[in-house]
Order: C-alpha cells, then sequence, then structure tokens
C-alpha cells in the first residue's frame, strides 16, 4: 500500500451511524494523482447532474470546465484566491459552477441553489464510484470569473471545483496543506441540526 492510499484510508469517515460506504469514503483533498481524467467519466459525471432532481424539472444548473494545460483552464486558476491557487492548479480539471437566477416566466427562482446543490450532490457520488475526487470551492472571485468567461445576464457563477483521481502525493503540497490532509475529519452531531418536532428540540 503506498502512502496516498494510506491517506485516503485515513480518510475514511468515523460515523456515528452506518451509512453507505461511497459517502463515507468521500473526502476533498488537495492533491491528485498526475493523470488526465477520462473524457467518457466526465460525461459520466455530467450525466449524473442531468438526472439530478430539480424543483419543477427546470434544471437551472450550468458548468464551464476546462483541462489543465489549456488557456481556459489557466483563466479558470486565476479566478481562484490565492489560497486556492497554491493548489488547485495542479488539478487535472477545474469547473464552475452557476445557476439560472430566474425561471422561463421572468420570476425568482428561489430554488436554484437548492438545486444546484442537489446536482452537485449527485456528480459527487458518481464520481466517488469512479475513484474521481472533487474538491468544492468557495474562495472564487465569482465577479472576475462571470466576466472572464462572458457569462450571460440572468447566471450567476456560484462556486470552483478541482477535479482528479485519487491518489495524489502529499510532497507536491505545502507544508500546511499537508498536516491538513492528513487531519482528523471532524462533523458536528446530529443532535446540532436535526430537530424533532420545532427548532432545539
Amino acid at each position: 500500500m503506498n502512502e496516498a492510499e494510506q491517506v485516503l484510508l485515513g480518510n475514511i469517515a468515523d460515523t456515528d451511524h452506518e451509512i453507505f460506504a461511497l459517502l463515507k469514503q468521500r473526502y476533498s483533498p488537495r492533491t491528485f494523482r498526475d493523470e488526465p481524467i477520462d473524457s467518457g467519466e466526465l460525461k459520466q459525471l455530467f450525466e449524473a447532474i442531468r438526472w439530478s432532481a430539480s424543483s419543477y424539472n427546470r434544471q437551472p444548473w450550468r458548468f464551464i470546465y476546462a483541462e489543465k494545460g489549456t488557456e481556459a483552464f489557466d483563466k479558470i486558476v486565476d479566478c481562484l484566491s490565492d489560497f486556492n491557487k497554491k493548489w488547485a492548479s495542479m488539478a487535472p480539471v477545474l469547473m464552475l459552477s452557476a445557476y439560472k437566477e430566474k425561471t422561463d416566466e421572468g420570476e425568482e427562482n428561489f430554488h436554484a441553489l437548492h438545486d444546484l446543490g442537489l446536482s452537485l450532490g449527485n456528480m459527487t457520488v458518481q464520481a466517488q464510484y469512479l475513484g474521481i475526487a472533487l474538491h468544492h470551492m468557495a474562495g472564487v472571485d465569482w465577479k472576475k470569473a462571470q466576466k472572464t468567461f462572458n457569462v450571460p445576464k440572468g447566471y450567476h457563477i456560484t462556486t470552483a471545483i478541482a477535479l482528479g483521481y485519487y491518489g495524489g502525493t502529499l510532497e507536491k503540497l505545502p507544508e500546511d496543506l499537508q498536516d491538513a490532509e492528513t487531519a482528523e475529519r471532524t462533523r458536528m452531531p446530529q443532535e446540532e441540526f436535526a430537530f424533532e418536532n420545532g427548532w432545539g428540540q
């Protein structure tokens, strides 16, 4: 077993209750195997999104993606926060997520962000099944991304995502990020967010 495999095994969630294995195994690495993502597997990720649940089947999600070595990839990197640039620039694929702000009838789509989240959840599970890691990033200058990629009015860039196969080497990361990569994973207990019969109960 190599170091990367040991890191992955060490990041399996220590759940309080048994859950689906792919959910336990999922985590957000900052290092990936130095290998392009298979184009067919990328199509599978977007097919998982295509069949996500959405309010009134509006499917308000949109994505821009680029492979490492392309001009578009470098443009996405340029829109990331300085912290994320340190590691995300090594990912095989970078992606921007966006949502359509209004319905076709011109009304505010209050559930668009909810639907985008559902679609990314689908993609994350499909990616885990394929051995592909996703690291979702809030650290993106969305206004800059909107302008850089000529995103039309009515659509809103939301997050950036780094994609790559599990199995990267820790040595490629700065020391502080190496520590973060191997740190114990923690979550708040269910009692702090799931309330039966009323808020806080």
